[in-house]
């Protein structure tokens, strides 16, 4: 069996006039994270990281930010399915996922149950092969100023 990692990452910044969305669920906040999709930090740090496992570049490569493209605007959700196609078509299956959101406020805890929830069906796997944890910055930086929140995630994919 061969077995890869991957690592991804994304940070955006918090806007107001815009739902937050993030681990595929929407949350309770007075802002919401800017980007050209509705901009789900987690779903696109997981993504790049299964990506990045099976070196097939990142999200932005497959997905495009292009003004007026179909990308624009759309659900994650969309994105890591197709991410997840992609890496199976090359004969990869996902091992697990691990990652942290890094966010002032909301607090994440009591939601990360759904977010697992909603990513193990997008990816087809269990929700015990999902780790998501949660962390401020202890009011540092830009997370801690409440101007963003970012994300880390590591994929595990293995191959018969």
């Amino acid at each position: 069996m061969k077995i890869r990692v991957g690592m991804g990452f994304d940070v955006h910044k918090l806007v107001e006039g815009r739902d937050l969305w993030i681990g595929g669920i929407k949350l309770e906040h007075t802002m919401g994270l800017l980007g050209h999709s509705d901009a789900d930090v987690l779903i696109h740090a997981i993504c790049d990281a299964i990506l990045g496992a099976a070196n097939m570049r990142d999200i932005g490569y497959h997905f495009p930010p292009k003004k007026g493209n179909e990308f624009e605007n759309i659900d994650s959700k969309i994105l890591l399915r197709r991410t997840v196609e992609l890496v199976r078509e090359r004969g990869y299956e996902i091992g697990n996922i691990d990652s942290t959101i890094c966010a002032e406020r909301p607090k994440m805890n009591p939601r990360i149950p759904e977010m697992k929830t909603v990513l193990a069906q997008c990816m087809g796997i269990d929700e015990d092969d999902i780790s998501i944890k949660a962390t401020t910055t202890e009011k540092l930086g830009f997370t801690g100023r409440e101007e963003g929140i970012s994300a880390y995630a590591v994929a595990l994919l293995e191959k018969e």
